[in-house]
């Protein structure tokens, strides 16, 4: 074993121990729509005198912990995002309204002296009064300009009297700084007054709204009057449920944002969703994997079993770096992990189908030798196909939002995970058992002694395919064209996620139709709202902007006629982030594409270029028309799926131009025609290889992964058939047009060096 080999086994061995060792150790965590629970995203707001910036919004993230961690949710997370936005995750948390209540209060909260109480508010007020609607008994209060804010309360809890088991809730609350005095003189006050009168109250007022006006002392008498309650503690009572009294501290204690916050996003999951979506990605993974294994072993025999196992070295070390990154694993991120396989599969047939050809053609002497060379000559194409990959990866992750995010990390590191399988831990193995004596007596059991059925006949035809170059492009324009039909005439169905909204998705006892659904939701008074059902009998419920009380309208609307209804997910993104969502998706595919053709440029002539735009192009028109045609939804998970298809499509295109380059380089005086055709057949057996095992992985998805990853699914198979057509009859003959219309200008002489020892000297004869 030479140094390298040893090196490459060492290398090997520590990567597969290491993630063995976090796999059983260690556990990822999940995203809400894996495990159940709200998240909100809110905006931090200017106001005349404060403008927002990090430091600003980093406060408004503190105020909100306070708020949460009273809230007493398991693992709450409040993370800033940005100049101006917060997240706040709450795991558990199935109600959004409860958890919006509490964490999207945004005024001032303030303490106040009751001035008076009546049924409705005078036409007029005196100057610094304030009117406001009480909850206590009805009516509104005449207050006064406030006491004091709740930047002076350092604490409140809901706590229980043990004398009063069931009706003893009540809020303590504790004063900092001056605050205990200022409450003793409010209290003193109001302690002065008749008891059951509004004076005897003090108002707490948060976001204009008093939350709380309990009297002083109601049955103490007088005796608190001029002294007021004293300490820097105080205790508010008044028959309080639990979820009441620990809201009401929560709301106390977490004080005052310093700028006002609007809730742009928000979104529940039911924990038997997510639980679903673990099960159905866990067994598309399992079932992709050994259909895929099985189809590997059957085609490249003993290096095929290899490979196999490189595949679970890449499971065992991508899950360790999520784990070890700290990576947040959410459903789109499931599919990447999944679709991740495919590009691992890849690399290791690219390897394969060159050691095949370096083996049978005779450039190199015995299968070790062979397989070498297949990893040194597939290299190339590898790096590049891998490169275009993770463009698209990269950008999903800095322009996306959201889920789609998470995509684009476990895709990229799927990705790095896949190329150290195939050239490392699969090469390992490999070159190992190849050189053992069974297998040198035995060379068919190796994978590599001879070409596949694909490759055998594609050979004996030998199609002269860039013959009809001109056909193959007429047929690539008129697909383009229906894409683009569908668009116009049937337009897209931009999901929530674009167009801003709320995505209601309810489960009922008893099965309905989404006609039944769609007239009782017409009833509460959404009669333009698009009900639909799902593939495993939910219901779908589509809406304009509204609150959280109508959507739990819309909810009783459908429990009416199901028996009962339990609301499984719950969107609702403001129409400001829709917009955003959009131009960011857009910018996305356009950097996207802008990004592609500067690597193509840099790597191959612009020839070369313009052939992969015209695949590009033709792939995403045949997705994005299929979707159009058939009405589904247009939304974060599918722009995902464009731009991987577009990585797809480039990666696909990049391994033919470089075996034409390859192939040109080695027959530049003949026709570039046949040189093409030469290069097809060499590359088509990798091409429908790796094809075949991505479609095993995407089909369990399709069938198992329910309908966000089954659209994504669907999209994915699209532009991989259509990718393996464009490729090589699209990008190639128009490669080939090109070509013959601006030919490459031939290479420019090197200057000859003259020995200037041997030159004749310059007043010699010759």
């Amino acid at each position: 074993m030479n140094r390298s080999s040893l090196v490459r086994g060492v290398l090997a061995f520590a990567v597969l121990a290491l993630s063995t060792f976090v796999v059983l150790t260690a556990k990822p965590e999940l995203g809400l729509d894996l495990r159940g629970g709200t998240q909100i995203v809110l905006e931090a707001k200017d106001t005349p005198e404060v403008k927002v910036s990090k430091e600003i919004t980093d406060k408004v993230t503190q105020v909100l912990h306070r708020r949460v961690d009273a809230l007493g949710v398991a693992e709450p997370n409040v993370t800033r995002q940005g100049e101006n936005r917060i997240i706040v995750e709450l795991p558990g948390v199935q109600d959004p309204r409860e958890a919006a209540k509490v964490v999207g209060k945004t005024a001032q909260l303030t303490f106040h002296e009751v001035l008076n109480q009546v049924a409705e508010k005078p036409a007029k007020t005196a100057k610094g009064e304030l009117w406001l609607p009480s909850d206590v008994g009805g009516g509104v209060l005449q207050l006064a300009k406030p006491a004091m804010t709740g930047e002076l309360v350092s604490g409140a809890d809901g706590m229980i009297d043990p004398q009063q088991v069931g009706q003893g809730w009540f809020v303590q609350m504790k004063f900092k700084g001056d605050g205990g005095k200022i409450w003793a003189d409010i209290t003193g006050k109001a302690a002065c007054e008749p008891v059951n009168t509004p004076k005897r109250q003090v108002a707490i007022v948060l976001d204009n709204e008093v939350i709380s006006a309990p009297q002083v002392d109601p049955d103490g008498g007088n005796q608190l009057c001029g002294r007021g309650i004293a300490g820097g503690t105080s205790t508010i009572s008044g028959s309080f449920t639990e979820a009441e009294a620990k809201d009401l501290a929560a709301l106390i204690e977490g004080g005052s944002l310093p700028v006002p916050v609007e809730i742009i996003d928000q979104r529940s999951v039911g924990p038997s969703l997510g639980k679903d979506a673990i099960r159905a990605s866990a067994e598309a993974a399992i079932i992709g994997l050994g259909l895929t294994a099985i189809f590997i072993i059957f085609v490249y025999r003993l290096v095929g079993l290899m490979a196999v196992l490189g595949l679970i070295g890449y499971a065992g070390m991508s899950y360790a770096a999520l784990t070890v990154l700290g990576a947040t694993l959410t459903l789109p991120g499931l599919a990447g992990f999944v679709l991740a396989i495919g590009m691992a599969v890849d690399a290791n047939v690219l390897v394969f189908e060159r050691a095949r050809e370096d083996h049978i053609g005779g450039r190199t002497d015995g299968l070790r030798r062979s397989l070498r060379s297949g990893f040194q000559n597939a290299f190339s194409a590898i790096a590049d196909s891998n490169i275009t990959t993770l463009l698209a990866a990269g950008l999903l992750f800095f322009l996306a939002a959201g889920p789609v995010r998470g995509f684009g990390v476990t895709l990229s590191i799927g990705v790095l995970a896949s190329l150290l399988s195939a050239l490392v831990v699969t090469r390992v193995l490999a070159e190992f058992f190849v050189s053992r004596k069974f297998v040198l007596k035995r060379p068919g059991l190796s994978g590599i002694n001879g070409h596949g059925r694909v490759r055998i006949w594609l050979e004996n035809r030998r199609p002269a395919l860039m013959s009809h170059s001109r056909r193959w492009l007429l047929i690539s324009v008129v697909v383009i064209a229906v894409g683009v039909a569908g668009v116009v005439v049937r337009g897209l169905n931009l999901g929530i996620e674009f167009t801003g909204g709320r995505l209601l998705e309810v489960s009922t006892a008893q099965r309905i139709t989404p006609d039944q659904a769609r007239a009782a939701v017409g009833e509460a008074g959404y009669p333009t709202a698009i009900v639909q059902a799902t593939d495993n009998d939910n219901v779908t419920v589509r809406t304009g902007t509204i609150s959280d009380d109508e959507a739990e309208k819309v909810r009783e609307s459908i429990s009416r006629i199901g028996g009962s209804a339990e609301l499984v997910r719950n969107e609702s993104i403001g129409p400001s982030l829709g917009e955003e969502l959009r131009n960011k998706g857009l910018i996305a595919l356009g950097i996207a594409l802008l990004a592609q053709l500067a690597y193509l440029a840099a790597r191959f002539r612009w020839t070369f270029g313009a052939g992969a735009v015209l695949a590009l192009v033709q792939n995403v028109a045949v997705v994005v028309g299929v979707f159009a045609w058939t009405g589904k939804p247009v939304d974060g998970i599918f722009l995902a799926a464009i731009l991987t298809i577009i990585g797809y499509t480039v990666n696909d295109s990049v391994v033919v131009f470089d075996r034409i380059r390859e192939t040109r380089s080695a027959r530049a005086t003949e026709n570039l025609g046949p040189v093409i055709d030469t290069a097809i057949v060499n590359v088509l057996p990798r091409t429908v290889n790796t094809g075949i095992s991505t479609l095993f992985i995407l089909s369990a998805l399709l069938i198992l992964g329910g309908d966000s990853l089954g659209d994504f699914s669907l999209a994915l198979l699209l532009g991989i058939l259509v990718g393996t057509y464009s490729s090589n009859l699209t990008a190639a003959p128009l490669l080939l047009e090109l070509e013959r219309r601006y030919p490459a200008p031939p290479p420019r002489p090197k200057r000859a060096q003259v020995d200037r020892d041997a030159a004749p000297d310059r007043g010699a004869v010759v």
